[in-house]
Parts: C-alpha cells; structure tokens; sequence
C-alpha cells in the first residue's frame, strides 16, 4: 500500500475548476439558508422562475454534471483513503514481511470493489438531488443575464481546454514541487522520524523497566559507640 499504489483511488480529487464552482454554489446555498433575516409582515409568494430562466438552470446543471460526478466521487474516495492508510500501518507494522504484499494486494482489490459498488449510488443521487440544491440558488441568486454569461463561460472552448487540462497542470507542478523540495524535505522527515523513533523507543522502555527498590539508610550510629 505505497502512495504510488493508492493514487489512482485519489485522481479525480479536485481535478476540475468546475467543481470549485460547484462548491461555490454550494456554500454560497448554505449561507443564504443558515443567515437569519427579517421575517417581512406580509410574506409575497416567490414568483415562479420565466420558462427562459428555467432552461439556462437545466444547462447549468447539465454543463456541470461532470464536477457534480466528481464531488460525489471524491466525497466516496474520502474514507477509503483513510482506511487504506491505516492499513497501511498495519501492514507495515504487524503483518509478517513475507506477506505484506499479497495482504497490500487484496486490500487494494477490497478498496476498488467499494469504489466499484458505491461511486455509481452517490453520483446517481448527487444527479437527483442538483436540480434542488444547486438549482436552487441558481434560481435565487442569479438573474438570467448572469446564467447566460455562466452558461458561455461553461461552453466556452478555451475554457473546456483549461478543464481538460487542469490535471496535467497540476501533475506538472506536483512533480516539480517534489523535485525541489526533496533535498530540504527530505533531511527534515528522515530527523522528524528519527526523534520520534527515539522519543517512543525511550517511551516504552521505561514502562517495561521496573523501578528498582530503594536502598535502606545506613542505621544511626549509636551514642557513645567508638
């Protein structure tokens, strides 16, 4: 269970502007429910969004059904990728080295039949649930000038390309990162490890280590003795 081995359970995870978007949408819903505003005396009915309105809505909504898949995706990665890293421990610390490869392969094989299983669930209801939730503040919160100009900034060719390419951007600049800040990174990780080790290992041996009784006190010497 090596990063290299679990990247693949983690490659979709913030991969596109549009799920930013997405989240955008999604925080901005939940700050306009959770703010308290004054109750009017005499409370209008909403109007009803214009058919017009409605129809830029649904091509939002079907523009940003990728990011909307990969929000659900990333949300069912999420503790997988936890439960793969203590696994990992475990692996590493417990299992006997002989047989730490085949338990790191079927524990991989366990963690891809979940994604497998359950990625398709959330992302269908993801899809149900957009129309009220993301729709919603489409809906309340932008006028139709606005959903037009969102509407060509999603169609926009230039900015499809930036999608598409937004993973090998940031591939590029995590390889480059890596690259540049091992020598510094490095030496600082292998000390951090070092004193740790050190800290635990002294830790553990005191615990093990009973205490040694304590020496009587020599008797007091009696009076008139030479």
């Amino acid at each position: 269970m090596t990063q290299t081995q679990r990247h693949p359970l983690s490659r979709s995870l913030a991969r596109s502007v549009g799920v930013s978007l997405l989240l955008s949408l999604t925080a901005l819903a939940s700050h306009a429910q959770s703010s308290p505003a004054a109750a009017p005396a005499a409370p209008a009915a909403a109007a009803a969004p214009s058919p017009a309105k409605k129809e830029l809505i649904q091509r939002v909504l079907k523009l940003q059904q990728g990011g909307i898949e990969r929000l659900a995706t990333a949300m069912t990665e999420e503790p997988a990728l936890v439960l793969a890293d203590r696994a990992s421990e475990i692996i590493a610390a417990k299992v006997p080295k002989e047989r730490q490869e085949t338990v790191a392969k079927e524990v991989q094989s366990d963690l891809q039949k979940y994604l497998k299983d359950t990625v398709p669930l959330v992302r269908r209801s993801a899809q149900q649930l957009a129309p009220a939730t993301i729709g919603a503040v489409l809906e309340s919160k932008f006028n139709e000038d606005e959903l037009r100009e969102i509407v060509a900034m999603l169609e926009s060719p230039a900015y499809g390309k930036y999608q598409q390419l937004s993973g090998e951007m940031q591939q590029s600049l995590q390889a480059k990162l890596v690259s540049d800040t091992r020598a510094t990174v490095e030496p600082r990780v292998q000390a951090l490890e070092k004193t740790l080790s050190e800290r635990l290992k002294a830790a553990t041996s005191a615990a093990a280590t009973p205490a040694k009784p304590a020496k009587p006190a020599p008797p007091a010497a009696q009076p008139g003795a030479k």
